[in-house]
Order: C-alpha cells, then sequence, then structure tokens
C-alpha cells in the first residue's frame, strides 16, 4: 500500500483567541481518530496540530492512499427459517439481495452456532475508502465537532449559497506527500495547495506548499508565519525573557500563563518591544495598573526584583519593523488613557469613606429573594459575630491570642475588626474602580479602608474575604478574614440551599462547590476549633424566616461530599475516606489526624479481622435497636460464658486507656490500643450466642456488644475497612 505524510489545512478569518489552541487540537485530533477509523492512518500515528489566527492545520503520518479491503461477517438469520429441506427461503433470497448477493451465494454461506441455534451468515469483502472520499468524510466530521463558541452564518462567492462556521473561510490545503487530495471540499472551497502568510510580511504570496511535510518550514521561510502554536508560544516566553534581562535589575515580565497563551493567538510573527509609561502613575495601587495593561491591551507589565510595578511594560507585535519606534510610541499612546482612567478612579473613589458607602449597597440586588447586598451584609455580619465568639474564645482557651495582654481587651479588638470587616466587605462593589474592572473587588476595598484610617487588621480581612478564589489559593493571612471569608461562603451556602438553588451536574452559577471546598479548606488548613454543624447553625440563624430552614439540611451532606472528593484527590483509598467522613466529624480541622490514623490501624495484622467483626458488631446492633435503643450498660453478674468474660474485662482495661489517647487527639494510638481487642472479640463470637432466648441475657449482650461499638468506633466506623 502506498504510504505518504498527509497535511490538512482550513485557512480562515481571525479565530477567537482564547478558542484558538483549543480548535486546532480538537481539529487535528478528529481528523486522526476519523481516518483511523476508516483504515486510512494508523491509530499511532504521529499528529501534529498547527493553529495560528489565521489557520487550523493538521500533518498525519504514514496515511494510506486507500484503505485495505477487509472481510466483513454478516449474520443472516437461523437455518431453520433459511432452509427448507436444503433449498433457501424466499426470506433468505430477499436479505441476501438486500446485501447485493445472488442464488448462488448460498452454498457459501456458513452455519455457525448462536447459543442452541444453528445461525447462517455470509462472508463479504468490503472495499477499502479511497483516500478522497475517506478524506472528505474526516474533513466534514472534524469541522462539525469544532468546539466553536459562537458560530456565525456568511454568504459564499456564487452570491447564493451560504454556511455556518466560526469565522469565514478562504482557503483549503489537502496535501498527500506532494499530491493534492483532488475533489475534497469544506465550506465552498476545493482543496488545493495555495495557502497564504503574514498579512504583510510574507515574501511570498500566495504561498504554494511544494509537500505535506515542507509546510511549517515554508510558512515560516516565505509566510513569515511560525504555524505552530506551541512554537509560537515558546518563541514569545524566550523574547519576553531576553527583553526583560537587557534591562537589567532584576526586571521580570509578569507571570501569566492565559495571558501568554491569548497573546500565541493574537500573532503570527511575535516581536517583543519594551515600552514605557511615566512614572507618575505608580502612584495608582498596581493591581489597577497590572489588570488594565492586561486585560485591556493583552501588555506583559515588569515588576521588579521585589515584585513591585515598574514604568516599563512588553508589548508582542505582529510585525517587525527596521524602525520599531512608531510601534512603541503607538502602544505608549495607547496605554496612557487608560493608566489616566485609573489614576482619576482611584483619585475619586478616596474622596469618600467606605462607611459613607454602606447605604449604596441597599439600592444593590443581589438575588430577587435574598434581597439586596445591603441585606446580605447584615446577615454576613451576623455570622462573623458568631464564629468570631466561637473562634476567639477556644482560642483563648488553649492560648493561641497574644498572652502578653488582657485576653479581654484582645477579643473585643478582634470582634470589633470581625464586624467592620463584615460591614465593609462589600462596599468596595460601589465604587468607580471595582465598576470599571469588578476583578478587583476586595483587592481596592482595602487600598481604601487604609486610606480611611482602618486598621490593618480589617483592611486584610476585606481584601481576604474572599479567599480562596479557586483551587490552590492563598487563604486569608489572620483570624478576622478568616472569619468574615467563613462568614461570607457560609451566607452563600446556606442562602442559596435555602431557596432550593442548587448546583446540577453541570451548572453552578453561584459556586456553590467552590465556596464548600473553601470553608473546609480554612478550617482544615488553619486548624480552626471550630465545628461545622454550629457553623450552619449560626448561617440558618441570620436568615430568620426569609429561608425554609429544612431546606439546609442537604447542605451538610453537600460539604462533606465535597471534603471527600478533596480528600480523595489527595491520595487517601475511598475506604479510609469512607470510614472517617461516615461519621460526620464536627471539627473538620481533626480529619486529617483521624485518617492517618486509620490508615496505620489498616496496616496492623489485627486489623482485617476486627474490621469484620465492627461490621457484624454493627449489623446485629441494627436489628436489636430497630425494636429500641440498646443501652450499654452491662451487668456483670449476667456475664456466663467465659468468652463473654473475657472481652468485658478486657474493655474494661483496654478502652479507658483508649478513651484518654481519644481526648489527648492522639487517634492512632488510641486505635492501635484497642487493636489488642481481637483475640476476645473472636472468642465472643466463635463461643457467645448474642440473640439468646434469655431476654436479660440477650439485652446484656447487645449493651456488651455496644459497648464494644462505640468504643471501636469514636475515631471511624471501622467497619468501612472490611472486605
Amino acid at each position: 500500500m502506498t504510504t505518504a505524510n498527509l497535511l490538512v489545512e482550513l485557512f480562515v478569518e481571525e479565530l477567537p483567541p482564547k478558542a484558538l489552541q483549543k480548535l486546532g487540537d480538537v481539529f487535528a485530533g478528529v481528523l486522526h481518530s476519523q481516518l483511523a477509523a476508516q483504515g486510512l492512518a494508523a491509530s499511532d500515528a504521529q499528529v501534529t496540530a498547527y493553529a495560528s489566527p489565521r489557520r487550523l492545520a493538521a500533518h498525519i503520518t504514514g496515511v494510506l492512499a486507500a484503505a485495505p479491503d477487509r472481510a466483513v461477517q454478516h449474520k443472516l438469520m437461523p437455518v431453520a427459517v433459511g432452509l427448507k429441506d436444503g433449498q433457501p427461503t424466499p426470506a433468505l433470497l430477499k436479505k441476501l439481495a438486500v446485501l447485493g448477493a445472488g442464488p448462488e451465494a448460498v452454498a457459501g454461506l456458513q452455519r455457525l452456532a448462536d447459543g442452541k441455534a444453528e445461525v447462517l451468515y455470509l462472508q463479504s469483502t468490503a472495499r477499502g475508502s479511497a483516500l478522497a472520499a475517506g478524506l472528505q468524510k474526516a474533513l466534514d466530521e472534524a469541522i462539525a465537532r469544532l468546539p466553536i463558541p459562537k458560530v456565525m452564518r456568511y454568504q459564499l462567492a456564487d452570491g447564493w449559497s451560504s454556511v455556518n462556521f466560526v469565522r469565514p473561510a478562504h482557503g483549503l490545503v489537502a496535501l498527500h506527500g506532494s499530491d493534492v487530495v483532488g475533489d475534497v471540499q469544506a465550506l465552498g472551497l476545493t482543496a488545493g495547495r495555495a495557502t497564504h502568510g503574514h498579512r504583510f510580511e510574507a515574501r511570498t504570496e500566495p504561498v504554494l506548499l511544494q509537500s505535506a511535510d515542507t509546510y511549517a518550514q515554508q510558512l515560516q521561510d516565505e509566510g513569515a508565519v511560525i504555524a505552530s502554536f506551541a512554537e509560537r508560544r515558546a518563541e514569545i516566553a524566550r523574547q519576553l525573557a531576553a527583553a526583560a534581562a537587557q534591562l537589567g535589575g532584576g526586571v521580570q515580565p509578569i507571570e501569566d500563563e492565559a495571558l501568554l497563551d491569548e497573546v500565541t493567538a493574537l500573532v503570527e510573527r511575535p516581536n517583543v518591544l519594551v515600552c514605557a509609561f511615566e512614572e507618575e502613575f505608580l502612584a495608582v495601587p498596581q493591581e489597577c495598573l497590572i489588570l488594565t495593561m492586561k486585560a485591556n491591551q493583552k501588555y506583559f507589565p515588569l515588576l521588579d526584583a521585589e515584585g513591585r510595578l515598574t514604568h516599563r511594560f512588553l508589548i508582542v507585535s505582529n510585525i517587525s519593523p527596521q524602525d520599531p519606534s512608531a510601534v512603541v510610541e503607538g502602544n505608549e499612546r495607547v496605554v496612557r488613557p487608560r493608566l489616566a482612567d485609573a489614576k482619576f478612579f482611584f483619585d475619586q473613589d478616596r474622596k469618600k469613606t467606605l462607611v459613607s458607602r454602606v447605604p449604596l449597597l441597599d439600592k444593590v440586588v443581589y438575588h430577587n429573594q435574598l434581597g439586596t447586598q445591603g441585606q446580605r451584609t447584615e446577615r454576613v455580619r451576623a455570622i462573623a459575630r458568631a464564629i468570631g465568639t466561637q473562634l476567639f474564645e477556644a482560642l483563648a482557651e488553649r492560648h493561641d491570642i497574644d498572652g502578653t495582654q488582657d485576653a479581654e481587651v484582645v477579643q473585643d479588638y478582634l470582634m470589633t475588626c470581625v464586624d467592620n470587616a463584615a460591614l465593609l466587605a462589600k462596599t468596595d462593589l460601589v465604587t468607580d474602580m471595582v465598576g470599571e474592572f469588578p476583578e478587583l473587588q476586595g483587592v481596592m476595598g482595602a487600598y481604601y479602608a487604609v486610606n480611611d484610617g482602618l486598621p490593618d487588621d480589617v483592611a486584610f480581612a476585606i481584601e481576604d474575604h474572599y479567599r480562596p478564589r479557586f483551587a490552590g489559593d492563598a487563604l486569608p493571612r489572620h483570624n478576622v478574614g478568616l472569619v468574615v471569608a467563613l462568614a461570607d461562603k457560609l451566607e452563600t451556602l446556606v442562602g442559596m440551599f435555602g431557596i432550593g438553588n442548587l448546583p446540577t451536574g453541570d451548572r453552578d452559577p453561584f459556586a456553590l462547590r467552590r465556596h464548600a471546598l473553601g470553608v473546609i479548606r480554612m478550617l482544615i488548613e488553619k486548624d480552626m476549633p471550630l465545628a461545622l454543624p454550629a457553623l450552619l447553625d449560626a448561617g440558618a440563624q441570620a436568615f430568620g424566616a426569609l429561608i425554609d430552614a429544612q431546606a439546609v439540611a442537604p447542605l451538610a451532606d453537600f460539604i462533606y461530599e465535597r471534603l471527600a472528593g478533596s480528600l480523595r484527590e489527595q491520595g487517601y483509598s475511598a475506604q479510609e475516606v469512607e470510614a472517617v467522613i461516615a461519621l460526620r466529624p464536627a471539627r473538620l480541622a481533626l480529619v486529617p489526624q483521624q485518617l492517618d490514623a486509620v490508615r496505620a490501624f489498616a496496616a496492623l495484622e489485627q486489623a482485617p479481622a476486627l474490621a469484620a467483626a465492627n461490621k457484624r458488631v454493627g449489623n446485629i446492633l441494627k436489628k436489636a435497636e430497630a425494636e429500641g435503643p440498646v443501652d450499654p450498660h452491662v451487668n456483670e453478674e449476667l456475664l456466663r460464658e467465659p468468652a463473654e468474660k473475657d472481652l468485658y474485662a478486657a474493655l474494661t482495661r483496654f478502652v479507658p486507656e483508649a478513651d484518654a489517647q481519644f481526648e489527648r487527639g492522639d487517634y492512632t494510638a488510641s486505635l492501635q490500643t484497642l487493636a489488642v481487642l481481637r483475640a476476645p472479640v473472636d472468642a465472643f463470637f466463635d463461643d457467645v450466642m448474642v440473640n439468646t432466648d434469655e431476654l436479660a441475657l440477650r439485652l446484656n449482650r447487645q449493651g456488651l456488644l455496644k459497648r464494644l461499638h462505640q468504643a471501636m468506633n469514636r475515631v471511624a466506623d471501622l467497619s468501612r475497612l472490611a472486605v
């Protein structure tokens, strides 16, 4: 079979930059998978995707000119239906005719067993697809399956027809080796070998491709285009680093992978240039300047060795003139009004205090069922006060509040900060700066709080109460910020669950999953001595009659589900996680210690037997408790069998020690202490009948098992470890 490398390119108008890389990968991937499915390409063929602002292309190695013929087996019908006295029935002849075979094929039919019956099969040969036909099918499928953000409809050159695509297409290339794959069409275009290079800097126009393998090199040499997204991205990163290095002083371009991807999708021939703006703009918070340069202009701000913004920035131009001064001056002229706007917003916002903006929140709708941002602020304040009271009292008890001062004074100060931060946390939503740049909410609130002379604890809390914003984001820095962040997220969770606005499999418009994970991370990673039920109760009380308190009940399950998923992602086994989460631990901060204890216990020789016994005990008690609660107290006088006496003695001896270790937080030692119960537990189940007919004896033995079950399952539900 003749093989050669295949190149397919679709030349279009400027593609959406944020979708470009994915469009290129999908285009190449679907082309290859469709050709492989037709036998025209190997499943392990090397596939190279190309994507530039005006093209999607794919290079696939070892593509056949025609797929090999293949044997096909057609199941016809049972022998009893198809043959009567050795002769074909009308039903069989009709079936053969549909498959293109005549009566002469009857003699060659195979008889194969299919269950209890024999079935007739027809063996035939299917001709392999020619490349032109196979590529047409693959190309149609690749275009249909592109993840296009928004389709546009445009008219073709004939003036009558129209097609739907992401952008108007103007060229199609299909080369098998050096030969054009004839008759392949798409979007009103017929395949050829001509493509186009850079709009202004191409050496030849059009670029006539010699073969599939010369595509990238010809585009670079003749068309002044780097076709590969990855190579273009690497070249931009290299030029950015080189330009910063030439400036010296440890200056570095800001790291932003999303911005680098977007700029890569905007240029065909990158050329990095250094620009500057007036240093007076550095008086504006650098977050504002960085955001306006990145979001509006796609520039790369330069930071000094300490991470402070400098007055220089880098641009990625799509042209490379001999004298770049006009390009530099043009970009400096364009960015100046943007920075001036930021400075104006900042200066204007500072003329009003955050406190004076609080009434304006009553005019901002939060949710049609949950009221305004002003009402929401009052709920967050109530939740924050409840959390702060719990937290600071617990910290004072374990001496985590500065011991050099009076504890009550410190607590009063922190509670005042909590209340002020919760009151002012959303006020920057009604500032000009955040109105222009919503991404700066919280950040600008902190700057304005400092401008108003508020304590750093309040300013930090205003900025940090949105944290963590995403997976891996930093947590609030101090306790005041932690309290307000918890209150803010709990208000959202409780409120949305309270009105039945729950996330679905593919929709979570209020980011409830992210909020739940944020609550989990803060409680665990900051070792907060807070109980989840108390937090949820504080959240529900803040809403009063506005929500259905019963509708909030599933919220706890939702949080434990997110916790279980997070723990599995961290490497804990499903059994370990289930064992701990089954107890619905109130203090999430202790969960990692419980998991470590379960893992250590599971490694013990006694663990499998004790887990199985624990499961058996649970089943016995479940049946017994269907008739009423089981009393865990044991009457020693009713202990008759040696095995039950030995188990009771072991419990009496070792459970107090295990309980003391549990109370100290040494969960691993607690479980290992209880591991010695294996022998008396095994003997008990071998020698003692629990559900005896004698009522007093039965209740006493159930009580003994209840006591065992309570002792064994304080750290985790060990029955979940049973195989």
